[in-house]
């Protein structure tokens, strides 16, 4: 007799609908998150509560972003036939834990979280004063165990983050003297480095980044202003590859091409325009499968609408099954 299937592992994810996604959540995320669906039993989360942290003041376009990540996520090839996708808003479930877990933590361990401290010092255009950055750390953690999320991927600099969750998931387990939730242990993913148009980080609120959604002509223009070698001024120069964006960006897109371009650049063998300008095609044409999916899920938001529906269906049996667990331990509940 064969031998049953393993059960797979789960994995929780998601991000904050902050607008339409670019190819850093690509390249960084989706890519991964698209494979992952072979092996793992997914929940991929449009995190709309941690959004509202932030964006409390002007909430107005959070329901529209969350429709421009849910597209993005189909487009780029997250299936909801395979995978949970949900709007985290649409399963309260994570907030009434949420609620529970901050109980259980300490003040002293969000204060020393090191990105709460880093973002207070700059992100100066919004107030964040707010107990809910200070507690969106615990909201995470909620937002994990409450899937009993065995593994969550991650980049090296996002441990201390996932720590934070395995500690409070430590603590309350330990106070109740029993294995209650499950302890998320990180899937480290390595992530290329991608820069923005203009070296630093790709980021929306830099206004320097290239969305998944931009037709061919915005990712012309968009590329074409990209910062490249700065030690190259004229076409005879010898360029410097390991130093200019424009050809990092050819070894994550299109590495074929990378060593024939850097020799080009090295050797004077053509200019930056003629570079970025090979560079756009490659980023249309990579792009074309995802615009096109993007256009057919946009004339159908019904489709939109159902898998939200579903994933809403299937992500609050998930978590309903881990609150009742909580809530009959810390004495919450039905009598």
């Amino acid at each position: 007799m064969a031998d049953a299937p393993r059960p797979r592992k789960r994995i929780l994810s998601g991000m904050r609908p902050t607008g339409r996604l670019h190819l850093g959540n690509l390249v960084g995320a989706l890519w991964n998150w698209r494979m992952l669906q072979d092996e793992y039993d997914c929940f991929f989360m449009i995190a709309d509560y941690h959004a509202l942290m932030s964006e409390y003041e002007k909430p107005a376009g959070i329901r529209d972003n969350c429709r421009e990540v849910l597209i993005d996520f189909i487009a780029c090839g997250l299936d909801p036939g395979r995978s949970v996708i949900f709007r985290q808003s649409d399963v309260p479930e994570h907030a009434e834990l949420h609620l529970i877990l901050s109980c259980y933590t300490p003040i002293s361990w969000l204060e020393r979280n090191p990105t709460y401290k880093e973002q207070m010092e700059q992100l100066t255009s919004k107030d964040i004063h707010n107990y809910s950055f200070l507690g969106y750390p615990v909201l995470q953690t909620a937002d994990i165990v409450i899937y009993r999320a065995n593994l969550v991927p991650v980049g090296e600099d996002q441990l201390p983050h996932l720590e934070l969750a395995r500690e409070v998931v430590r603590r309350f387990n330990h106070l109740m003297g029993r294995e209650a939730l499950v302890e998320p242990q990180a899937k480290l993913t390595a992530s290329p480095r991608l820069l923005g148009l203009d070296r630093r980080k790709m980021s929306k609120s830099y206004g320097n980044q290239i969305d998944i959604a931009d037709p061919p002509d915005v990712i012309r223009k968009k590329v074409m202003s990209m910062i490249t070698d700065p030690l190259r001024i004229r076409v005879a120069d010898p360029g410097h590859p390991e130093d200019c964006n424009v050809c990092q960006y050819y070894k994550v897109f299109d590495p074929s091409a990378h060593d024939d371009v850097a020799d080009k650049c090295r050797n004077s063998k053509w200019g930056c325009t003629d570079c970025k300008r090979h560079l756009a095609e490659v980023l249309s044409t990579l792009l074309a499968e995802p615009r096109a999916k993007r256009a057919e899920l946009e004339a159908h938001p019904e489709q939109l609408h159902a898998i939200l529906a579903e994933g809403a269906r299937k992500a609050q049996a998930a978590a309903r099954e881990v609150l009742n667990d909580v809530k009959a331990l810390t004495g919450l509940g039905k009598m």
